[in-house]
């Protein structure tokens, strides 16, 4: 990645609070009293104006230029007008935002305001991102959603008449009761609705949802035993690929689906490993060095845990610096995540060539098992690589330490 494109800096801003927890979530996020979102706030603003004063302590570079500024959660529109308004006034005081810079607002279906509306548009936001998860309303009322189909649509009407026309709908694939028919029914209304950008997730079973915990123990609650199988969320995967390209969304990231120029800005610095700042409760934060000479990264999380993110005015973050070998692993997970694939004559000029023939070495078994392709120095993932994405990426963790460890 050339110097110059970590010139500049995304924002990231962590709002947890849900009127309802759906129960696939594994975010930090819940149903809080609305008495703590201007406390929140106010925190978020705490932390926003000691951003570079921590930064300076860590010894790392915080970008002033910001070209990206994304809201994710929870439900960061339940936040009432005015506080969106304080928060914006922050950045722009503390921060040169771009003229065209990509803002972006996580959204519920149906919780969206009027006055919330015109507070994001008077604000500069010119990018939705509605959780949609299923057009089916059984579906998507026993997984802990509350909206209907009629108010999805409702929303988009609202948002492109408030000038707001980058929209995106994520659809989950996983729900109970979900069949390859309910699943292709939501497709082709999001297909109906124009927008130029989807999303496409997998149903992940771990401990920090409910229904995830539901799955583990065997239990019934949550619907649990009326998840579709693996195998039929992976055909529902392949299915979603096949109906985006057909509508004229093609795929350049695992999850992630577009029309030609609307990617999206903010997420596809995550994996090109560009600097990020993360504020609020269980943020990510990715900002390099400013000592001369030395590459090392540093990736900070916030707590995620609420009280004490609200009664602790300072920095609470865990805190970890990546050298080299880390670094290279990340450039070959992160990267084969995109469908540009990784650059191998990139990876040489930035690690050298010594470091990177283990994972090229790996990558061109990977290859021959059919689960990466590899054109002239580019490697991408095959069609059944990213079904199991995580295994391939498994591949290369460790291979650029040991070679480290033994100059």
């Amino acid at each position: 990645m050339p110097a110059s494109s970590h010139n500049s800096l995304g924002l990231y801003f962590s709002i947890p609070f849900c009127r309802a927890k759906c129960t696939y979530c594994n975010f930090a996020s819940g149903v809080y009293p609305a008495s703590d979102h201007a406390r929140y706030v106010d925190r978020l603003l705490e932390d926003l104006a000691n951003a570079p004063s921590w930064a300076e302590s860590m010894q790392v570079d915080l970008p002033k230029q910001v070209d990206t500024i994304y809201f994710g959660g929870g439900t960061p529109v339940l936040l009432a007008p005015e506080l969106f308004t304080r928060i914006f006034a922050a950045v722009r005081d503390r921060f040169q935002v771009d003229a065209d810079a990509e803002i972006t607002i996580e959204c519920a279906p149906g919780q969206l305001s009027d006055e919330t509306l015109a507070s994001m548009a008077e604000a500069g936001v010119n990018r939705v991102s509605l959780g949609v998860q299923s057009f089916v309303d059984r579906e998507a009322a026993l997984s802990g959603r509350l909206h209907t189909r009629t108010q999805v649509l409702d929303d988009l009407r609202r948002l492109r008449a408030a000038g707001i026309a980058n929209l995106n709908i994520d659809l989950l694939a996983g729900l109970a009761e979900q069949t390859m028919s309910s699943w292709r029914e939501s497709l082709s209304v999001l297909a109906e609705t124009g927008v130029p950008h989807a999303s496409v997730y997998m149903l992940e079973i771990d401990e920090d949802s409910r229904l995830g915990r539901e799955l583990i123990s065997g239990g019934a609650r949550y619907s649990a035993g009326l998840v579709p199988t693996d195998d039929a969320i992976a055909r529902m995967y392949e299915d979603a690929i096949l109906a985006f390209a057909d509508a004229g969304l093609q795929q350049y990231e695992i999850s992630n689906f577009a029309r030609e120029g609307q990617a999206s800005r903010h997420n596809l610095r995550y994996w090109q490993r560009r600097p990020y700042l993360g504020v609020g409760l269980d943020a990510s934060s990715m900002l390099r060095s400013s000592v001369e000479e030395d590459r090392a990264v540093l990736r900070a999380t916030t707590t995620d845990d609420l009280s004490g993110y609200l009664s602790n005015s300072e920095a609470s973050s865990e805190t970890a610096w990546l050298g080299s070998a880390q670094q290279l692993e990340e450039a070959w997970f992160l990267g084969l995540r995109c469908n540009s694939g990784v650059r191998i004559d990139d990876l040489r000029g930035e690690f050298g060539a010594s470091a990177i023939e283990p994972p090229v070495d790996a990558a061109r078994r990977l290859a021959a098992d059919g689960l990466l392709i590899m054109e002239g120095d580019i490697v991408r993932l095959t069609s059944r690589g990213r079904l199991i994405s995580n295994d391939v990426f498994a591949e290369f963790l460790g291979l650029a330490s040991a070679v480290e460890m033994a100059r």
